[in-house]
């Protein structure tokens, strides 16, 4: 303790020497002991009662930090139904109020809550043994009254009550921690926005249809989700249904994939066939076009051609023709009177006296 106040007042020295105390800057924050890092947190009715006399801390000697044997008792309480992380994170902002802080959670009974506030989805086994498995919860208190009495805060040796600091409307006044505060034992906390257990069961009686489906397809009858035998076989039916849909859905993507594969397969072909056709034209002019190898090959056939046909050079002398014999004279054997032909030799003489005699 001595070098606790020591190491305060060496630090409220230098800061003085700053011109400046800023009195959260010298807290000296302690280790948090919390039994429920490694197993759940004990309830207060299991515990033996502390024999030294109950006198509690101020705020300021709250927040400046306690000795490591004397934390500051937080009590926070509450119904705590399907416990959820809106709850933890109350319960975390209630353990870290303080440097050394032993957080003590009041869960409210089953009649106590049908009484003031409604029916319930857990029971109150439930809800005990759910707060008591929070890491953040020292000890528990089952059956917590509904308005903290100044016997109940001494009996737990409770410093501060902590909650948030919207007025808590209930069994006929207008803020339940209204006389807390009045004390200067009130610590408040933030709201979680956008969850609670009163969302959580709006939810669920939303999609009623839905989870009742659900239940019924895992194994729970008729009976115990409290469905009448009419809406059991709806439900199956709207089941029945939902899988046709769901074959049909399968059927869709399957041949949208089916479809997706071919246009990519026909993109690849005619992707292919563009090279193909631009290859093949290529060829085409290279060997038909206006400078390709069929005009050079034509080019010299012709001229190949014109070659061989072309008629050789005259000389400069030509040779005297010899005159030719005449050619023989033929002659018909059935026209012997003709002057153009002669009988043949073997005719006797007589076809010819006549026109011998004549001339």
């Amino acid at each position: 303790m001595e070098a606790h106040s020591s190491g305060l007042g060496r630090k409220r020295k230098r800061e003085e020497l700053n011109g400046e105390m800023k009195e959260a800057e010298c807290f000296r924050k302690l280790p948090r002991r919390t039994l429920g890092l490694t197993e759940p947190a004990p309830f207060a009715d299991e515990l033996m009662a502390a024999r030294t006399p109950y006198v509690r801390v101020s705020m300021k000697e709250a927040r400046r930090g306690t000795p490591e044997d004397r934390p500051v008792r937080v009590y926070a309480d509450g119904i705590f139904d399907m416990f959820h992380s809106g709850h933890a994170r109350a319960l975390m902002q209630a353990k870290c109020l303080f440097p050394n802080t032993h957080l003590i959670v009041g869960v409210c009974s089953d009649d106590l809550t049908y009484k003031f506030k409604g029916f319930t989805v857990m029971n109150e086994d439930e809800r005990y043994d759910a707060v008591s498995h929070c890491r953040y919860v020292d000890e528990v208190v089952r059956n917590a009254p509904w308005t903290l009495t100044p016997e109940f805060l001494a009996e737990h040796r409770i410093d501060f009550v902590a909650h948030d600091d919207i007025p808590y409307i209930s069994a006929g006044s207008d803020d339940v921690y209204k006389h807390i505060k009045e004390a200067g034992m009130f610590a408040p906390t933030q709201r979680t926005e956008g969850i609670s257990t009163s969302d959580i069961i709006t939810r669920i009686v939303r999609d009623y249809d839905v989870y009742v489906r659900r239940n019924l397809q895992r194994g729970y009858t008729a009976k115990e989700l409290n469905v009448s035998f009419i809406n059991e076989k709806k439900y199956h039916l709207q089941e029945h249904v939902d899988k046709v849909k769901q074959k049909v859905r399968d059927v869709e993507e399957k041949s949208k994939e089916f479809v997706q594969k071919v246009e990519e397969k026909g993109i690849d072909l005619i992707q292919k066939w563009e090279e193909k056709s631009r290859e093949f034209i290529g060829n085409f002019l290279q060997m038909f076009g206006p400078d390709g190898a069929l005009k050079h090959m034509l080019k010299e056939g012709k001229g190949r051609m014109l070659q061989a046909i072309s008629p050789r050079q005259s000389p400069s002398s030509s040779p005297v023709r010899e005159e030719r014999s005449p050619s023989p004279t033929f002659r018909l054997p059935f026209f012997t009177s003709s002057p153009f032909f002669s009988p043949p030799p073997h005719h006797s003489s007589a076809h010819c006296t006549g026109k011998d005699e004549d001339d």
